[in-house]
């Protein structure tokens, strides 16, 4: 099934992401914010919006679920898409 070396390597891999991921921890200036790219674009703009939502769901709960069903179903077709891809080319 799978060789020592893919294991190996697969574990490597792991200990390289936590790496990256905590030396970017140990190096981020202290009381520095994480912030997303709609705040960054927002402090260019001076906070004013160029759309308005068209939906705007009643709480945090509703929001993440409806943000996580989009991704899930995205990520369907993607794979579906990418299947029949090489269904094609394999007949």
């Amino acid at each position: 099934m799978f060789s020592r070396r893919d294991i190996w390597i697969g574990l490597a891999l792991v200990v390289a992401i936590v790496g990256v991921y905590l030396g970017s921890l140990a190096l981020a200036p202290t009381g520095a914010e994480f912030l997303g790219s709609d705040a960054a674009a927002g402090e260019l703009t001076g906070g004013v919006p160029w759309l308005e939502p068209l939906f705007r769901p009643g709480s945090p709960e509703l929001e993440s679920g409806l943000f996580a069903l989009q991704a899930g179903l995205g990520g369907i077709l993607l794979g579906f898409v990418l299947g029949r891809l090489t269904a094609r080319r394999r007949s």
